[in-house]
């Protein structure tokens, strides 16, 4: 088979739009909430570890990075210090770090952070509700996050993922503990 130049242009002109396509569908994988809870228990258990004795950011820095373990599917760790009712970590939105979390407000303009520090009177971890905009977007969508306590400390670990179907409810049977 030949191509003449216009073909080839014409072919290669789709390549972005291809490989656009490609990684879109990559990135639609999606983190279940049983993922969720389990990562929140890791990086909790880590991040208690590491805070004791010093808390900080060495202990912090670990979760503000884009291309770490705290990182993947469709999601990500954050922390809040609900001892300074600050967010403490955020890889995606570096700009919220040291921000007063108890202000912020979800799309819908409802504060929704002091809700996360409710994890702290909750062995379990919490699960709560809020819209906040996906990525790239300006309308908020639900979004149902994890949140736990790290330990013995003021940090409370989260993650979530955009859901409009799962009830909070349901999602509490992941998280209770056995009898």
């Amino acid at each position: 088979m030949r191509m003449n130049g216009n073909k080839i242009v014409a072919v290669l002109g789709l390549a972005p739009l291809l490989f656009g396509l490609i990684y879109a569908a990559a990135g639609e994988e999606k983190a279940t909430p049983e993922e969720i809870v389990s990562k929140v228990r890791e990086a909790a258990h880590v991040l208690a570890k590491s805070a004791t004795g010093k808390p900080g950011a060495p202990a912090l820095a670990q979760f503000d990075q884009k291309q770490a373990p705290w990182v993947w599917k469709d999601t990500y760790i954050f922390v809040v210090d609900c001892g300074q009712a600050t967010i403490a970590a955020h890889p995606m939105n570096p700009e919220l770090i040291g921000k007063d979390a108890m202000s912020l407000l979800d799309t819908k303009g409802h504060p929704f952070f002091w809700q996360v520090c409710d994890a702290l009177k909750k062995p379990s971890g919490i699960w709560l509700q809020y819209w906040w905009p996906k990525p790239g977007q300006k309308e908020g969508s639900r979004k149902i996050s994890y949140a736990l306590r790290a330990g013995n400390t003021s940090y409370v670990v989260g993650a979530g993922v955009y859901d409009d179907k799962a009830t909070i409810a349901d999602l509490e049977k992941l998280t209770k503990p056995a009898k």
